[in-house]
C-alpha cells in the first residue's frame, strides 16, 4: 500500500500515551483493544478524532469557527494523512418529546410524502402529515400525544390538615409563601383534616379560582384564590416531560391524549390511508411488520419513495432493531440502541474516504446480533472508508483487518502498543487481550441456594405479557434475552416498582462539575488536607482548589478560557500554575515528600502504596477491586464513561451487607480479563448476604450466575414472555432460547 494508505501518528503524549508512533490502515477496519485506561480511546479519541475534526474545522470561515466547538491540537509530533471523522458514540440520542425514532432516520419525512402522493382521500401536502405542523398535529395536545397531568393521590395526603402538612409537593408544604399568603388566610378551616372536607371544599382546594373566592389579604389587593392544581400545573406543567424535574415527575400523571388516541394528529389526516392504515398506524408498527407492509404497496407512482423507505427500514432490521416503532422516542432509546440508530443513519450517506470511529457499538447487543453489526461496519469499510473501532467483545475483535492491542496495563503500567497485526497473531500474543482470547469461561456447577425470593406479579407494561415471576435472593441473577425482549422493562420498571428498597447501580454520571474526582467523591480528600494540615501546621483550607489554596489566576480550575472576541474561544493551562490548581506557596508543603497536587496526580495504584492510613486505604481498595485503579485521584468525574460511572457507584456499596443491587450490563466498557475481577466482586456482595441482578449479554457471566432468567422468545411484541428460569446448567441442557443457543456454542 502507498505511503497515503495510512493514517500515521508519531510521538503521541496525549494523556497516558508514552511516545506512541502508529500507522493505521486506510479504508480497512482496524479495533483497538486493551484493558479500561490502557491509553485506547487517548489515541481514538483525543488524538485522531479531535486532530481530524480540528483540521476540518479551519477549513471554514473566522464566522463559522467561532460558532463550532473548539478542539485542541493533541500532544502529538506529527499526524498525516487524516480524513474528515464520524464519531458514532454512546451517547443517547435525547431530543425533546417531538423527536421521533421516525423523525431522526428521516422515514418519517418520506412516510408524509408518500401520504401525500397515494393516501385517500388526499389532504394535502406532506408537510399536513406533520404532527409538528399546527395544520397537522391534534388541537388538544398539539401534537405531543400525551396529557401531562397532576396526580391528586400523590399530591395529598387527606389524613392529614393543612398545619400538619397535607399538601405534599414542596411549593406548598408547611411554612411557604403559597402556605401563608392562601391556604391559611380564611378560607379554610387549617386543622380540619382533608378527608372531612365537604365535596365544595375540596373542589375549592383544588380549583379554587373557579368559584371566584376572593381573599382578605392583609395589605395586598383583592384577588381570586388559586387552587392547589391549577396552581402547580400553571407553575410545573407548561414544559415537556424530558425538561420536567424529577420532583415534579413525582407528582404527575401520563395519559393518552383522548382526542387522538396518542396518535399526535388530528381526525382529517388520520382518515387519510393507503391499503387501510393510516400514517399513525404505519409508525406505531415494529419495524419488521412496517416493512413488509410497505412491501405490498404496488402503486408506480410511489415506487421510488416505497424502495427508498424499505431500504431504510432493512438498515434498522440489519441492526437489530426490528422490535423498534417510528413513533418511539428518541430520549427513551439506550446508549446501545443510540450508536445503531446513528449508525444506520450514516450507512444511507453516499460520502467515501471518510473516518468513521466507534465506541463499543457491540454493547447491549446480544450475541446472536453481533453478526448483524459485523455486516455494517465491513458495509461501511467496502464502501470506501476507514473504520475504527474501540472493542472489547470476541466476536466484533474477529473480523478486524488490523489490531491495535494498548497497554500492558491501565494508567501509568499503559500507554504503549503492546501488539500490532492481524487477529491470528493476537491469538498467539503474550499479551492480556490475546491471553484472554485464548480462555473461556467455564460453567458453574456449584450454585447458591436462595434463601428467598421476591415476587414480580402481573408485570404488563411495555411488551411484557402479564408476566409473574420470582426472583432468587441470596445469589446472582442473570437477568438474559436479546435486545428488545422485555429484560429492562421487567427488573428496571416492574420490579423496582414492586420492590422500590432494591438499589439501582446504572450508568448514570456521578458527578457533572470538573472539581468533582475520585478524592473528593470517595471522601478522602477530607482526610489527605487534614493530614497535610496537622503535618505543616497551617488551616486545611489553603489545601483546597476550591478555597484559599486556589490559584488566583485560574481559580482553581488548572486552565484559563480566553475570549478571542470574533475568533474562536481557547482553553489554555494556567500559566501560573501550570495546570496544578494551587498556589505556589501552597505546593512547597509536603505530605511524606509529596505536595496536594503531586497526590492528586496520583492512580488509585500509586495512591495504595503511598497511604498507609486505615481510612483512605480501605476506600481506594474498593476502586482498585472494582478495576478502577487507573483513574487519578484529581480526574474530573465528568469524564468517566458509562461503565467507569457504574463501578464508581458500585465500589460505595462493596461494604454493606443484605440489600437487593440491580445493575445494568455491568460489563459495559470492561476488558475480557477485568471481568473476572467483576464476578470476584458480585460474588462478595452476595457472600455478605446481599442479592444481585444483573442484566447481562456476556456469555462469560451468565455462565457464572446462579439463576437465569430468560425473557423472549425475540424482541418486540415477539418476546415480553418468561421463557426460562433455572442455573446456567440447566439452561445448556433444556433450553430451547437464542441465549441457550449461544451459551452452548460459547
Amino acid at each position: 500500500m502507498n505511503e497515503n494508505g495510512y493514517i500515521k501518528l508519531q510521538e503521541v503524549n496525549e494523556n497516558n500515551l508514552k511516545d506512541v508512533s502508529l500507522e493505521i490502515p486506510k479504508k480497512k477496519i482496524t479495533i483497538f483493544t486493551g484493558v479500561s485506561g490502557s491509553g485506547k480511546s487517548s489515541i481514538v479519541f483525543d488524538t485522531i478524532s479531535k486532530e481530524a475534526q480540528r483540521q476540518l474545522n479551519q477549513t471554514f470561515t473566522i464566522f463559522m469557527q467561532n460558532r463550532l466547538p473548539t478542539y485542541s491540537k493533541p500532544d502529538a509530533l506529527s499526524i498525516d494523512n487524516l480524513s474528515p471523522a464520524m464519531v458514532i458514540d454512546q451517547k443517547r440520542l435525547g431530543g425533546n418529546a417531538r423527536s421521533t425514532l421516525g423523525t431522526i432516520t428521516d422515514i418519517y419525512s418520506l412516510l408524509r410524502l408518500l401520504f401525500s402522493r397515494i393516501g385517500k382521500p388526499f389532504v394535502g401536502e406532506s408537510k399536513v402529515f406533520s404532527f409538528n405542523n399546527p395544520e397537522g398535529m391534534c388541537p388538544k395536545c398539539q401534537g405531543i400525544g400525551r396529557r401531562i397531568k397532576p396526580n391528586i393521590e400523590k399530591l395529598f395526603d387527606t389524613t392529614k390538615s393543612l398545619n400538619e402538612g397535607a399538601i405534599l409537593f414542596s411549593t406548598f408544604s408547611v411554612g411557604t409563601w403559597y402556605w401563608q399568603k392562601h391556604l391559611i388566610s380564611g378560607i379554610f378551616n387549617p386543622d380540619k383534616k382533608l378527608m372531612d372536607y365537604t365535596d365544595t371544599e375540596w373542589q375549592t382546594l383544588l380549583y379554587g379560582k373557579d368559584k371566584q373566592i376572593v381573599l382578605p389579604l392583609k395589605n395586598e389587593p383583592v384577588k381570586y384564590f388559586e387552587g392547589v392544581v391549577d396552581r402547580f400545573r400553571r407553575m410545573y406543567l407548561k414544559n415537556e416531560i424530558n425538561q420536567l424535574s424529577n420532583n415534579v415527575k413525582k407528582f404527575i400523571t401520563l395519559t393518552h391524549c383522548t382526542a387522538c388516541n396518542g396518535s399526535r394528529l388530528n381526525q382529517e389526516i388520520l382518515n387519510c390511508q393507503i391499503n387501510g392504515y393510516n400514517i399513525a398506524q404505519f409508525t406505531a408498527m415494529e419495524v419488521g411488520e412496517l416493512i413488509k407492509v410497505i412491501e405490498t404497496i404496488k402503486d408506480p407512482i410511489a415506487r421510488p419513495i416505497t424502495s427508498n423507505i424499505a431500504g431504510r427500514l432493512q438498515n434498522l432490521m440489519d441492526m437489530g432493531l426490528y422490535y423498534l416503532t417510528l413513533n418511539r422516542e428518541t430520549s427513551t432509546l439506550s446508549g446501545g440502541e443510540s450508536q445503531r440508530v446513528k449508525m444506520v443513519r450514516h450507512l444511507n450517506s453516499s460520502l467515501t474516504d471518510m473516518i468513521y470511529i466507534f465506541d463499543e457499538p457491540s454493547i447491549g447487543l446480544h450475541p446472536r446480533d453481533v453478526h448483524r453489526l459485523n455486516e455494517m461496519l465491513q458495509k461501511l469499510r467496502d464502501k470506501g472508508n476507514t473504520v475504527i473501532v474501540v472493542e472489547h467483545d470476541r466476536d466484533v475483535i474477529e473480523i478486524a483487518d488490523y489490531i491495535v492491542d494498548v497497554g500492558p496495563r491501565a494508567g501509568t503500567n499503559g500507554g504503549e502498543i503492546v501488539y500490532e497485526g492481524g487477529v491470528p497473531g493476537l491469538y498467539d500474543a503474550d499479551t492480556l487481550t490475546g491471553r484472554y482470547m485464548r480462555t473461556e469461561q467455564s460453567i458453574n456447577r456449584e450454585t447458591r441456594q436462595p434463601n428467598r425470593y421476591l415476587a414480580i406479579a402481573e408485570a404488563s407494561k411495555h411488551n411484557l405479557k402479564n408476566v409473574t415471576v420470582q426472583v432468587p435472593c441470596g445469589v446472582l441473577t442473570a437477568v438474559t434475552g436479546v435486545a428488545g425482549s422485555g429484560k429492562s422493562t421487567l427488573i428496571f420498571d416492574e420490579f423496582v416498582a414492586q420492590h422500590p428498597d432494591a438499589i439501582v447501580i446504572d450508568q448514570k454520571p456521578v458527578g457533572t462539575s470538573i472539581r468533582s474526582n475520585p478524592a473528593t467523591y470517595t471522601g478522602i480528600m477530607n482526610t489527605i488536607r487534614d493530614s497535610f494540615s496537622n503535618v505543616n501546621k497551617i488551616s486545611k483550607s489553603f489545601f483546597s482548589f476550591n478555597s484559599k489554596g486556589a490559584c488566583p489566576e485560574c481559580q482553581g480550575n488548572g486552565f484559563i478560557y480566553m475570549d478571542l472576541a470574533f475568533l474562536e474561544d481557547m482553553r489554555t493551562t494556567c500559566d501560573t500554575c501550570h495546570g496544578k490548581r494551587f498556589k505556589d506557596e501552597v505546593l512547597q508543603y509536603k505530605l511524606d515528600g509529596k505536595s496536594i497536587s503531586d497526590i492528586l496526580d496520583m492512580t488509585v495504584f500509586e495512591a495504595l502504596q503511598f497511604f498507609d492510613k486505615e481510612d483512605i486505604y480501605r476506600k481506594l481498595q474498593v476502586l482498585h477491586d472494582v478495576g478502577l485503579d487507573y483513574l487519578t485521584l484529581g480526574q474530573p468525574l465528568s469524564n468517566l464513561s458509562g461503565g467507569e460511572c457504574q463501578r464508581i457507584k458500585l465500589a460505595d456499596e462493596l461494604h454493606k451487607e443484605g440489600h437487593v443491587y440491580i445493575l445494568d450490563e455491568p460489563t459495559t466498557g470492561l476488558h475480557m480479563s477485568d471481568i473476572t475481577n467483576l464476578l470476584d466482586i458480585l460474588t462478595r456482595l452476595v457472600e455478605n448476604g446481599s442479592s444481585v441482578i444483573v442484566i447481562e449479554h456476556s456469555m462469560d457471566v451468565i455462565k457464572q450466575a446462579d439463576w437465569i432468567i430468560d425473557l423472549g422468545p425475540d424482541g418486540g411484541r415477539k418476546g415480553g414472555q418468561i421463557i426460562f428460569e433455572g442455573t446456567p446448567m440447566q439452561l445448556t441442557h433444556e433450553g430451547g432460547s437464542i441465549t441457550a443457543q449461544y451459551l452452548r456454542e460459547d
